[in-house]
């Protein structure tokens, strides 16, 4: 989704995102909000092991780490915690096991929901054991919910279509044709009797969607909306100050492809310049090499209007500064997750509520941090490393060594 991560959003209705600052077609391209420096922090080292390889937590292996109460988590961050993992249990404890971790989650739910807030950390405290995935090694970005100008109804300065769903795009589960598939989906259209990729980016943004698909409102500013995509749900702030909220609806099937990993590797960024604002700041001083940048994402989303709280991966709320994406080969969806990193903001506890396109592997991360122009900040320039630890329920990994003796 960024070149961070990301999810499927859906929208914002508190106050942090009711009021404020009104984006105008003559201010959409201001400078975003300042990356926020970081306070550094010592993370806590992982265990040496030799990781083992494979597409799951069990594949690259687990092993205890410290204890819970050695954890620098505060009260006010396990009961952020509790009520997010509280809210996620319904789901964790029905979803398969993809990460193979074979714990058993009902017990520690069942716990969850008659604990009060005040008792979080010793909730935590009693009823999990950290374990180490892999080696450990965490990278953590950050996303949040951005707002832009946009317009239902087309107007001067407001040029750029945001899309609903194609009436011609085509999902297919390709399970259902082979079992060796089973898992596997593309998106394509039909064209004659053959089912070819859909329209990329460029083709999009050249008219190949006239007539195809609903026009759900009008941007002010093609950037905005290009990472808008990227953080997959947004705000859209009228000229009259209402909001059109609008989340993650479908993709066009196309590879996403991060350009600030591109434009790094070609030379194009200098020193502090890889976050979201050096990277809209160098495309709004180069806007056709930024164009075609872009257009080498040739990932297109397509949006619905939405109302109600945030949705993460699991059709559930998500919270700033608690939902973390995770890849759920690796953390079970729902499951708590100690990061300990290098920079203190996105050091504690936090819970796997989300996925993204680009959360991939072991100890890969996207912090949340909701809406406004402090999420803004700190999303934008979020890259932390340091050390992960998953959070089971206490007694799984014994559990499991002893079904492992013959």
């Amino acid at each position: 989704m960024r070149w961070g991560g990301a999810l499927a959003l859906g929208l914002m209705l508190s106050a942090c995102v009711g009021g404020g600052h009104v984006p105008t077609p003559e201010t959409a391209g201001r400078p975003p909000a300042p990356v926020r420096q970081p306070r550094p922090a010592t993370p806590i080292a992982p265990a040496p092991v030799a990781a083992g390889s494979g597409p799951t937590a069990a594949s690259v292996g687990t092993i205890a780490g410290p204890p819970i109460a050695s954890l620098p988590i505060t009260a006010a961050n396990a009961a952020r915690a509790l009520a997010a993992f509280r809210t996620s249990c319904p789901s964790l404890v029905r979803r398969p096991d993809t990460a193979g971790l074979r714990a058993d989650w009902r017990p520690v739910c069942d716990e969850a929901a008659r604990t009060d807030a005040g008792e979080a950390l010793a909730f935590f405290r009693r009823w999990f054991e950290a374990v180490q995935v892999g080696d450990g090694r965490a990278f953590a970005t950050g996303y949040f919910i951005p707002e832009i100008a946009g317009s239902r109804t087309r107007r001067s300065g407001y040029d750029t279509p945001v899309y609903g769903r194609p009436g011609d795009l085509v999902d297919v589960d390709l399970g259902t044709f082979s079992s060796a598939l089973k898992g596997k989906s593309i998106r394509g259209r039909v064209e004659g009797t053959k089912l070819v990729p859909y329209f990329d980016r460029t083709a999009i943004e050249e008219g190949a969607l006239d007539g195809r698909a609903r026009i759900i409102a009008w941007a002010a500013d093609p950037i905005e909306l290009f990472f808008l995509q990227v953080q997959g749900s947004g705000l859209l702030r009228q000229p009259d100050g209402s909001v059109v909220r609008i989340g993650y609806q479908s993709q066009n099937g196309r590879d996403y492809t991060g350009i600030g990993a591109l434009m790094k590797k070609r030379g194009l960024l200098g020193p502090g310049q890889s976050s979201m604002q050096g990277i809209m700041a160098w495309l709004r001083a180069h806007p056709e090499e930024g164009r075609a940048i872009m257009r080498e994402n040739k990932s297109y989303v397509f949006f619905r209007e939405l109302d109600g709280p945030p949705l993460g991966a699991l059709g559930l709320p998500v919270a700033d500064a608690t939902t973390v994406a995770a890849d759920p080969k690796f953390v079970p969806l729902g499951a708590p997750v100690f990061l300990s990193m290098d920079r203190t903001d996105a050091t504690g506890l936090w819970v796997a509520q989300d996925t993204g396109g680009a959360i991939k592997g072991a100890n890969r991360f996207d912090t949340f941090w909701g809406a406004g122009e402090e999420a803004r900040a700190i999303a934008g320039g979020m890259s932390a490393r340091g050390t992960a630890f998953l959070l089971l329920p206490a007694g799984t990994l014994a559990r499991r060594d002893a079904q492992a003796r013959p």
